[in-house]
């Protein structure tokens, strides 16, 4: 099978009805974000003016403003395989879609980067497979989206990678276009080097990051890993988070920087949300289509098998079983929005939730009340928020997470103070959320007894926990994340220059 790209040919999309902003042409975007990706969802025409609409994730959140102060465009795939799209404008953005084979979607999407690298990254939850043809793919992917920044970026412009799914575009870019001011975020854990270790082209993916000015992670135990990573194999130079590159030659190239910059969540949005009437009005609706118990706990997450929602529901069960929880009195909503279905890992995941919910539902219902409302859907952020303010408890019980923003996203919505927050430790928010009801999820006695102290939390220690907790949100949001980041990435290349 060859390894390039079998797409059609290049065909118009819609660009923009507004003849103000043009598409932008190639090498004039001073400012550019890659991901896997678009930031657009394609919708019916009737629902929008050009066929697209802005996808709902923090990550566009976060970059939108930017992107209409710095002549943005963003480079990712569109989401259709075998299909070539000319650039096009969207909202403040100019958008140049990169196109994927079908082979290639199977290899370096679903292939190495969720079945190898996933599950690698979140501490071998899942074996990771190691294959060599998606290795293959996964390097030609990486090199037509570095081709694509390279193309679009103005000179002594900056590009902003990001996530796992492109590790090698930093090094690529920088062959490419060394006057290119180029920073990496990973959003998700980096694992320890006696895990990395495992992977066999881990040389090459360090590399691939080194390529960038700045790393970002977001978590300090992540930096950490990541520097250990490239001091044990690669023996590099590693001082104060600091890298010394050498080239291919083995001469000195750049110095990249590494650094934490936990990723937060558009607290305006969701306070704002938390505020409207119609919201408001929902929440009320769905406690009392659960009967209005005396309390409503909450579990939001991608069916996943890093989320520890098998976890959660066994301590959930058991104290049905106890009897310490009544299903009179309480009731717990779990959302599971479908991820991956295509992947023999996630289906198995899917059976064996929906199973533990069927059974604890028939040992524990009554004819006026359900055990757990289980939701395989995914919600609008609207039915989100309403969620959030119809929990009295949330549950985040992930074995290993980047970040976890449900967990923040509860707390900006909780403007009376009220409500409690049971949080993984394994989960970066809770570097952050320290006055949470911090678990380790493995531990299911443990996670059973803060489910119950969360239940019967006084009304006072609720309230000073939650007011610490959204003091921190409300300071660190998700602008705040995207300023840090390319501040310092700007300023790194002041130092570098000078």
């Amino acid at each position: 099978m060859s390894q390039e790209s079998s797409a059609k040919p290049a065909k118009p999309a819609k660009a923009t009805a507004d003849p103000a902003h043009p598409v932008a042409q190639p090498g004039s975007s001073d400012f550019i974000v890659v991901s896997n990706r678009l930031p657009v969802d394609r919708v019916p025409q009737e629902e929008s003016d050009d066929g697209w609409r802005r996808s709902p994730g923090g990550l566009v959140t976060a970059l939108a403003p930017v992107m209409a102060t710095r002549e943005g465009a963003w480079i990712g795939w569109h989401g259709a395989a075998d299909e070539t799209l000319a650039p096009f404008h969207h909202g403040n953005m100019d958008l140049f879609p990169v196109p994927l084979s079908a082979d290639e979607v199977e290899l370096y999407y679903e292939g190495f980067s969720n079945s190898t690298l996933w599950p690698l990254y979140h501490d071998v939850i899942a074996t990771p497979e190691f294959h060599r043809t998606w290795w293959d793919t996964y390097q030609v992917v990486n090199k037509r989206f570095a081709e694509a920044a390279a193309s679009a970026a103005a000179p002594n412009a900056t590009v902003w990678v990001q996530d796992y799914q492109l590790q090698l575009v930093p090094q690529y870019l920088r062959a490419l276009r060394p006057d290119l001011r180029i920073g990496f975020f990973n959003h998700i854990p980096f694992p320890s080097p006696e895990i990395f270790a495992q992977m066999p082209w881990r040389k090459a993916i360090l590399e691939g990051l080194l390529g960038a000015d700045l790393l970002g992670f977001q978590r300090p135990n992540d930096t950490a890993n990541f520097l250990r990573s490239a001091r044990r194999f690669l023996g590099a130079g590693v001082k104060a988070r600091q890298v010394h590159v050498n080239d291919a030659s083995g001469h000195f190239s750049h110095i990249s920087r590494a650094e934490p910059f936990p990723i937060s969540i558009d607290v305006a949005q969701i306070q704002q949300l938390a505020k409207n009437p119609d919201v408001i009005a929902r929440a009320k609706q769905i406690r009392e289509d659960l009967g209005n118990p005396t309390t409503v706990l909450l579990g939001v997450d991608r069916l996943d098998y890093t989320k520890g929602i098998t976890h959660r529901l066994k301590a959930y069960g058991e104290l049905l079983d106890d009897g310490t929880v009544q299903v009179e009195d309480a009731a717990l909503i779990q959302v599971a929005s479908p991820s991956r279905e295509r992947v023999e890992t996630y289906k198995q995941l899917r059976e064996d939730v929906e199973g533990m919910v069927g059974r604890i539902n028939g040992q524990h219902d009554t004819i006026q009340n359900t055990a757990i409302r289980y939701l395989h859907h995914s919600y609008p952020v609207e039915e989100m928020v309403a969620l959030y303010l119809a929990a009295d408890v949330m549950l985040v019980t992930a074995l290993r997470d980047g970040m976890n923003l449900v967990a923040k996203e509860y707390v900006a919505a909780r403007g009376d103070n009220s409500g409690a927050l049971v949080l993984s430790e394994f989960t970066g928010a809770a570097d952050q959320l320290k006055q949470a009801l911090l678990i380790n999820p493995h531990d299911i006695d443990g996670l059973k007894a803060a489910i119950l102290r969360a239940v019967t939390l006084p009304k006072a220690e609720s309230s000073r926990r939650m007011r610490s907790m959204r003091r921190q949100i409300l300071a660190h949001d998700v602008q705040r994340w995207s300023e840090d980041f390319l501040s310092t990435l700007a300023q790194k290349a002041v130092r570098d220059d000078s």
